[in-house]
């Protein structure tokens, strides 16, 4: 079969196809993580972005490519989780750019949509590196580019583009060493792979079974996505001291508004003016535009009058209201502070509104500062808590909070000025792409700490009375002084920087890398921190995972304070999963 132009219908075809091939092969790419850690999650972050991309090109889909490729650019933007979900939306999200004026594309087209979506995503990342799924994709476009001279078969060309993104794929382990010496191929790239291969299985067999059911077989692969994380409610008394009848602007609302749809007489979208408008009546506003669609959220007194005002753009959509003074009342009324409310809309694919939704302060409340950290493990929430963290939202190494997780949490804080604390390097270009869709709307900083320690130290560092600035640069530099190190058990066996290691083995990994192994986790431990303390080192914490032992903590501060009798050992309960310790360690 040959096709000299693909048009919506083809689109939503390959990227259903392409869904299915990534779902079913999730486990595969997650096992692909360099480090034998049972955390590798490439897989389910790019599984789970894809679904939220397909969830809504499901709902949405045109015969027009450009439309299509634009409802899907929109949905993998607001579900990206992970350093490999967020690239994918963006190679999507140049995609989609290049196509919106497009009802097809031809082979030529097609290219150069790819080349645009490269060119995105090459910006979106600050240091690109070679042997990633950004290596995969550039190859695979510039083919397809110079290809397409030739041919005018857009399933032709996508055989090309397949190929070529294969043997870019099987050079990742000559360009990235670390791949070579583990012996894998760039896990992220293996993933864009896979939803090539179900790109070219719909264009050249059609409707297949791979097709059918993307959604279903997402959640067999790696759970559904999941709905916003369960977040803590931070300030433990807040709604306590709350009267209900004092939460003045009482319906929480989002919505879309399809600028495109709606009857004649709508006007053109002017963002400053519907701002002000919803302003009157309602605080806590959220707008995120982007060309042919406004995504909106509102707290206010009078959801009649604010439908009005959208309609004025154009057709509404997906329309969720929720009563706070209602969700307050139930508060109470279970005496507790932290109930997630009801869920009204859990059917819904897309915008489930955010566990314990904060009631809106007053607007002479409204904070200078506020924080938003990720954290797993109750102990770690608790000691974030302390620090004086708004928002402690769900997440970690095991499940990466999505870019719509970010800015859902963003609209709770009631702050001029938030600061967020990924304490993840695979979830610090989320919390970016959540900061970069409120530009202009909410004043947001992420504070690039890659650790559970890395935030600790930069919550510590914060100055209440200092500017933005200064606080920023403050906790950059104290995320700089933090040695982090953490032990879990290998998921398979390996050799690694010279290590040989065993599955179910102890391993301890001291900033990004495997310095000790052992059958046994106390020995591992002891290894580690020898390797991280220096002479002159001051203070040592230890987190103690779910799964650590009281007498394998009591062994490790008994041997630290004989063998480091000048530093201050500090030991908390973390609970986190995955890493049995957590230590940090300051001079």
């Amino acid at each position: 079969m040959s096709r000299r132009s693909i048009n919506g219908t083809d689109f939503t075809g390959m990227v259903l196809a392409g869904a299915e091939r990534l779902s079913r092969q999730a486990e595969h790419v997650n096992a692909l993580n360099v480090f034998p850690v049972p955390d590798g999650d490439t897989g389910t972050n790019m599984n789970l972005t894809m679904t939220a991309g397909v969830t809504e090109l499901r709902e949405r889909s045109s015969a027009s490519l450009g439309q299509s490729a634009t409802v899907l650019s929109k949905g993998l933007l607001m579900g990206a989780r992970g350093n490999s979900g967020v690239i994918l939306s963006q190679l999507f999200r140049g995609f989609g750019r290049y196509a919106a004026s497009h009802p097809e594309l031809n082979a030529i087209q097609f290219a150069a949509a790819l080349q645009v979506g490269v060119d995105t995503a090459y910006k979106a990342v600050v240091k690109p590196v070679e042997g990633t799924i950004l290596t995969v994709a550039r190859e695979a476009a510039k083919h397809a580019a110079a290809y397409s001279r030739r041919t005018t078969d857009v399933v032709e060309l996508m055989r090309e583009v397949l190929a070529k993104a294969q043997y870019a794929l099987d050079r990742t382990p000559d360009q990235l060493p670390v791949l070579k010496q583990v012996g894998v191929v760039d896990s992220g790239g293996q993933g864009l792979v896979y939803i090539y291969e179900g790109f070219l299985d719909y264009l050249e067999n059609g409707s297949s079974a791979d097709a059918a059911n993307p959604i279903g077989a997402a959640a067999q692969q790696a759970g559904k996505p999941a709905a916003a994380p369960k977040v803590p409610n931070v300030q433990a008394s807040a709604q306590a001291q709350l009267e209900t009848e004092n939460i003045e602007f009482l319906y929480d609302m989002e919505f879309f508004v399809n600028l495109g749809l709606g009857d004649g007489s709508r006007s053109a979208f002017d963002e400053e003016a519907f701002r002000k408008a919803l302003a009157v009546n309602g605080d806590s506003i959220i707008i995120i535009a982007d060309e042919d669609i406004v995504k909106v959220h509102v707290h206010s007194k009078t959801p009649g009058e604010v439908m009005t005002l959208a309609l004025r753009y154009g057709e509404i959509t997906q329309i969720h209201i929720l009563n706070m003074r209602e969700q307050h009342r139930d508060l109470l009324n279970a005496g507790m502070d932290g109930a997630a409310p009801p869920e009204l809309f859990a059917d819904m694919p897309t915008l489930e509104p955010a566990a314990e939704e904060q009631a809106a302060l007053p607007a002479d409340e409204v904070a200078p500062y506020g924080f938003i950290a990720v954290a797993s493990g109750s102990g770690i929430e608790e000691i974030f808590k302390s620090l004086g963290i708004d928002i402690v939202l769900s997440g970690g190494q095991t499940m990466n909070p999505s870019t719509e997780d970010f800015v859902k949490a963003i609209g709770q804080v009631s702050a001029q000025h938030i600061f967020l604390l990924p304490n993840n390097s695979n979830i610090v270009l989320a919390a970016q792409q959540a900061r970069d869709l409120l530009e202009g709307e909410r004043q947001v900083t992420v504070v690039p700490c890659k650790s559970i320690p890395q935030g600790i130290a930069a919550a510590l560092a914060f100055q209440e009375d200092e500017d933005a600035q200064v606080n920023e640069a403050q906790m950059n530099e104290a995320i700089k002084r933090v040695k982090t190190g953490q032990i879990t058990h290998a998921v398979r066996d390996t050799t690694f920087d010279g290590l040989d290691i065993k599955a179910g083995d102890y391993i301890g990994i001291f900033n990004s890398k495997i310095v000790a192994t052992a059958a046994d986790r106390l020995t591992t431990s002891r290894t580690l921190l020898s390797a991280m303390i220096d002479s002159g080192d001051e203070v040592v914490t230890l987190l103690a995972g779910e799964d650590a032992s009281q007498e394998d903590t009591a062994q490790l501060a008994e041997w630290l304070t004989s063998e480091y009798p000048d530093a201050e050992v500090e030991f908390h309960t973390g609970g986190q999963p995955v890493y049995d310790y957590m230590f940090s360690v300051e001079a």
